[in-house]
């Protein structure tokens, strides 16, 4: 087992908090000239292409049963569509908005297992989910001034990637992380290819297939290597640190956006979006806290039940 290093687990979680901004920046520029599609398209084609040999050459596991096969059809089918909301609500929104309003998810997460998986979710928890509810609204409220509906999207991604996942908690047990992305890095090509080619003459400009400039087919390639990087980071910072450890890490994605946003574009949340985006975080690590909290509860009573020799 792994979890006896987590210095190492930390700073992979680092990485992907970097890392995954930079790549929201590289799509805020690149959804002004190419269209959303194709931008989707080459991020799962370099995903692909990058996991396919290493699949290979390490020997992991990668076929699936039917079962499996099919709630990852699933699973690529929401991740397709979490990406490209969260591209187009960047063409509307400042980084920082549109990652801190993002940042609901934990509390979706958390209603969705009570609701839907009959998880046990105390009060104080349900409390926290309100409260970071509130810091959302708070953040979304200018944007919605300003942009009108497209302030939304990032709520719409949330709930997307919520279900993703659950989706994903289903068959994480059973798959090997580098093997399921790389199959779904293919299942969504198969998908984003022909539905391209099918609607490359629609007139609807985010199915279209353009011939982009060098600079763009740059970021393109860009954009897919760092979110195929970012999330191979993520995934190996489970290795080597619980979840309960490196969590909470995840909400420095929000300051290293805001940065990024300054430094890239010249964007800062405006005092109101600033004081929901402090809530949210303070909400959402209150969650995780207590989520720790009761797994060492947990853990404990199960402890203590054992049979003592």
């Amino acid at each position: 087992m792994n979890a006896d290093r987590p210095l190492l687990g930390i700073t992979l979680m680092l990485g992907f908090c970097i890392l995954a901004p930079v790549g929201d920046a590289v799509a805020k520029i690149l959804g002004q000239t190419v269209p959303v599609g194709q931008l989707v398209l080459v991020r799962f084609a370099v995903q692909a292409l990058a996991l396919i040999p290493l699949v290979w050459l390490t020997g992991r596991a990668w076929r699936m049963r039917r079962r499996i096969l099919a709630l990852t059809f699933v699973r690529t089918l929401l991740h397709i569509a979490g990406i490209a909301g969260m591209v187009t609500a960047l063409k509307y929104l400042p980084l920082a908005d549109a990652v801190a309003i993002a940042f609901v998810m934990p509390f979706i997460m958390l209603v969705l297992g009570k609701y839907a998986l009959n998880e046990e979710v105390g009060p104080r928890r349900l409390i926290a989910c309100i409260v970071g509810f509130v810091g959302t609204l708070l953040v979304v409220q200018p944007s919605f001034g300003q942009v009108g509906w497209p302030a939304l999207l990032p709520v719409a991604v949330a709930v997307n990637f919520a279900f993703f996942m659950l989706v994903t908690r289903q068959i994480a047990r059973e798959t090997d992380p580098i093997g399921l992305q790389a199959v779904s890095g293919v299942m969504a090509v198969a998908v984003m290819g022909p539905t391209l080619l099918v609607f490359q003459n629609s007139g609807i400009w985010n199915l279209q297939l353009i011939d982009a400039s060098t600079q763009d087919w740059t970021l393109l390639l860009t954009i897919g290597i760092l979110g195929t990087i970012a999330h191979l980071l993520m995934t190996w910072s489970l290795r080597y640190a619980p979840s309960a450890t490196v969590a909470p890490m995840q909400y420095l994605e929000i300051p290293f956006a805001t940065a990024i946003g300054f430094i890239v574009f010249g964007d800062l949340p405006n005092p109101l979006a600033a004081v929901g985006i402090l809530i949210t975080i303070l909400a959402g690590l209150y969650v995780v806290l207590r989520e720790r909290a009761t797994a060492r509860v947990l853990a404990a009573a199960s402890g203590a039940a054992q049979p003592q020799p």
